[in-house]
């Protein structure tokens, strides 16, 4: 029997990318909600998961404020919280895709998930160490240790990762995740939680804050997580990934569905960018003509959006590619190919899907 509706019976499961460290992947074609669930969100280590104790783990700030401090668990938590929908995506989600292959995690189209998070606004931490005039960066510094498969300092580091003084109004240093404490694999007991950056930023098992009076220099700003980008002096310059890019994603159908000749087909999927999604269209015909789908869910900056679009399906049985596209409010069009540029990173063209059409 053909059919658009997903499979019964065994729950879905986090796909295994790699094992050590764990790297697992949301199954995308199971997204339905506007939030992922917990055991479904993507898990992105660098390193093996630290082991520790919330009641005796605390927290630095430190470097560029007039009242360096630490902080434990419990004081975060008696402080005022603030609770944020955000998406995160792993910079390299989608990277199964190019072509020709390029090493790295080989995530498909589920390194993405959003959750609301619950935690104390960055700035009233900064508030009260007092930043410096001539801060520069927020270095956020994770308890994970380890050596780096690619290019690797010498000796182990921890990860580590920054964002310039005028990003922290939304940064919040969260401890619960869709109303739940964080697990062992999102961060606990505290993560920082970037909104609208991609997930390396939101640096989780968050063991200290320091604030740089330069840009910081760290292996994973620097050399991972970074591209060339050009200046218009001809010698470009290693600049950090840093904010989502525009993009949409198909999640039903899959990859070589079988669909029913005549039938009608509601395809569905996501955008979403570090702004407003403003609209989305889908492609039945390879990109010839294309066709205004239906949202699920409000506008949120940093969030994504749902939509569906019914589709009539040919009468004939052959094979088609399904196309979706999205636009935001900055009157950016999601791009037909791969920037070269960022290398393994930030794939966020359009990609099609194949489907099988049966009689």
């Amino acid at each position: 029997m053909i059919t658009n509706e997903r499979p019964s019976g065994i729950p879905p499961r986090l796909i295994v990318r790699e094992d050590q460290p764990a790297n697992l992947e949301s199954p995308f074609e199971h997204l339905d909600g506007l939030l992922t669930p917990n055991h479904l969100f993507y898990v992105r280590n660098h390193f093996p998961v630290p082991q520790i104790d919330a009641r005796t783990h605390k927290l630095a700030v430190s470097g560029a404020v007039r009242s360096p401090f630490t902080i434990s668990c419990e004081e975060l938590r008696a402080m005022n919280s603030e609770t944020r929908t955000a998406t995160l995506e792993c910079a390299g989600n989608g990277r199964v895709f190019l072509v020709p292959p390029v090493a790295g995690v080989q995530w498909q189209s589920g390194a993405v998930g959003t959750a609301e998070w619950t935690g104390v606004a960055l700035s009233a931490l900064l508030d009260r160490g007092g930043l410096h005039d001539d801060a520069c960066e927020i270095v956020f510094e994770g308890a994970d240790r380890g050596v780096p498969k690619e290019d690797p300092p010498p000796g182990e580091i921890t990860y580590a990762r920054s964002i310039p003084v005028g990003k922290i109004c939304d940064v919040l240093v969260a401890y619960a995740m869709n109303g739940e404490d964080l697990s062992p694999d999102h961060g606990y007991p505290i993560r920082a939680l970037v909104p609208g950056h991609y997930g390396m930023a939101s640096v989780k098992w968050l063991s200290a804050i320091h604030v740089t009076e330069a840009p910081f220099q760290g292996y994973f700003q620097t050399t991972d997580y970074s591209y060339w980008k050009e200046n218009g002096t001809g010698s470009p310059e290693r600049v950090p990934l840093s904010e989502l890019c525009l993009k949409s994603q198909i999640s039903r159908p899959e990859i070589d569905a079988l669909i029913a000749a005549g039938s009608s087909y509601t395809v569905r999927g996501a955008a979403w960018s570090s702004c407003h999604i403003d609209s989305v269209e889908v492609s039945a015909d390879d990109g010839n003509t294309w066709h205004a789908a239906q949202f699920l869910d409000p506008a949120q900056r940093g969030v994504w959006r749902r939509w569906q679009f019914e589709w009539q399906v040919p009468a004939t049985p052959g094979v088609r590619s399904l196309r979706s596209r999205a636009r935001d409010s900055e009157g950016n069009l999601q791009p037909d190919q791969h920037d070269n540029r960022y290398g393994s990173y930030v794939i966020h063209h359009v990609l099609p899907v194949r489907v099988i059409i049966r009689s």
